[in-house]
């Protein structure tokens, strides 16, 4: 087989993110104290940074680039190793008292280094994928088995030149049944594969174990094939001590990695905003108390996660009792709104107690807007699909919310979980940084519905 340069490519990614890491930790101690020079504190805080971040990158092996490229896999794989290198080092920052060290010098480094790998992971997985499909760096792949499934793999990997997949040849069911192993291990040999993929409707067990065990002792990646055509259905294997499964659902499975990332997101940017935002709050408070009478908060029962009811915040925007007649749906000209609530309503500015729902647990920064029981039966006879949101937390702002804003009624209502469940199919940090990107831009230049 011939030699790569991928073999070194996992090498060469782990030393550039730590010289990334090192370049942004000395150019915010430049920003912030106009020198290269390090006193004791910031000296030892970069050591502890290099050894913790050494040690917790090669056990996430957060530096693999594996086939299919996906990018935001890649990204998130990434995140989750930076949260568990903060962690230790905050904690050993604790443990042994290394007080004298600057927040500012921190955050923005630690800032610059996530944007500088978010750029050289773009342009590093931009530039493979360009030199794939020109070509280059393909590996020699060799299929046995069912002809119609490796039809159906063949024209998978035609449509996607970026896998880097070249077809050495194809061996047969047919082929296979008179031809002894040794012929079979010679003919394999001689193709001289990267990677061979198994495709078999009934799968010899014997027969899967030598190509295996073959595979390990040559240094060859053996891959198996189901016949199962998934469409828009997705899958998991779920291993059984030595009997593989696979769970299929008809939505994607948020992984652990993806909730924790997500939900450590939620805690850290809530608890930031209630904190920087605190005059906001209280100005809010005091100009809501000043202009009508009753409360300065309004909690209302929402349906939640999994059907469970909560009790959403939010500052109070319309006149008491505004919904003795039963649960109505707000407009631009409802004449329930007080004058001051028209105002914060168009900003968005009598959502932001719900960042206090966010850190309780109920909800999310980013997802789907929850609803009350009453619209939610409403909505579920025309729209059955609606249920599927009910897997995620509720959230503040969503990629619904961002398009279509306030719901004036059930056909709007509908419309906006069309955009909500577009957002179930690629739950991930990057969408959610994304649709509050999106969220600030339409609250500062198009505020109203």
């Amino acid at each position: 087989m011939s030699i790569r340069y991928s073999k070194h490519l996992p090498a060469s990614v782990f030393l550039c993110d730590l010289l990334i890491l090192n370049l942004s930790l000395y150019v915010s101690h430049f920003i912030i104290f106009n020198t290269y020079s390090l006193y004791n504190a910031s000296a030892i805080f970069i050591l502890v940074v290099n050894a913790t971040w050494i040690a917790v990158s090669l056990m996430s092996k957060s530096f693999d680039v594996k086939r299919p490229l996906v990018l935001k896999d890649n990204i998130n794989r990434f995140l989750l190793t930076l949260i568990y290198h903060l962690l230790l080092v905050f904690g050993i920052i604790y443990f042994f008292k290394i007080y004298d060290i600057s927040r500012s010098e921190v955050m923005i480094g630690y800032s610059m280094f996530f944007l500088l790998i978010v750029v050289y992971r773009s342009v590093l997985f931009f530039s493979l994928d360009y030199y794939r499909k020109r070509g280059y760096n393909h590996r020699q792949i060799l299929i046995i088995g069912d002809e119609n499934i490796a039809a159906r793999l063949v024209k998978s990997f035609g449509q996607h030149p970026e896998y880097g997949y070249d077809l050495s040849d194809l061996i047969s069911e047919d082929m296979i049944v008179n031809m002894p192993e040794d012929i079979l291990m010679n003919t394999i040999l001689s193709k001289r594969p990267d990677e061979i993929f198994i495709c078999y409707k009934q799968l010899d067990s014997d027969l899967l174990k030598r190509l295996i065990r073959f595979g390990d002792e040559n240094f060859i990646k053996i891959k198996v094939v189901s016949d199962l055509i998934l469409n828009n259905n997705y899958a998991r294997l779920v291993d059984y001590d030595s009997f593989p499964v696979l769970q299929i659902t008809s939505q994607p499975e948020i992984s652990l990695k993806i909730r924790v990332l997500k939900r450590s997101f939620d805690v850290l940017f809530s608890s930031f905003v209630i904190t920087v935002g605190a005059p906001v709050f209280v100005i809010v408070y005091i100009i809501t108390k000043a202009t009508s009478k009753g409360p300065a908060f309004y909690r209302q029962e929402r349906i939640g996660q999994n059907g469970k009811p909560f009790y959403i915040y939010k500052f109070r925007s319309m006149h008491v009792n505004a919904e003795k007649n039963g649960p109505q749906l707000s407009n631009d000209a409802d004449p329930r709104q007080t004058k001051w609530g028209t105002i914060i309503r168009r900003n968005k500015l009598d959502e932001l107690p719900q960042f206090w729902n966010v850190l309780k647990g109920e909800m999310s920064v980013v997802g789907p807007r929850p609803e009350r029981q009453h619209y939610i039966e409403k909505i579920l006879e025309k729209t059955p699909h609606y249920k599927k949101l009910l897997h995620l937390k509720p959230g503040i702002t969503s990629i619904g919310q961002v398009h279509y804003g306030y719901a004036e009624n059930i056909d709007q209502m509908r419309e906006r979980v069309r955009y909500d469940l577009i957002y179930l199919q690629n739950v991930n940090l990057n969408a959610d940084l994304g649709i509050i990107y999106k969220t600030v831009k339409v609250v500062l230049k198009r505020p109203g519905k």
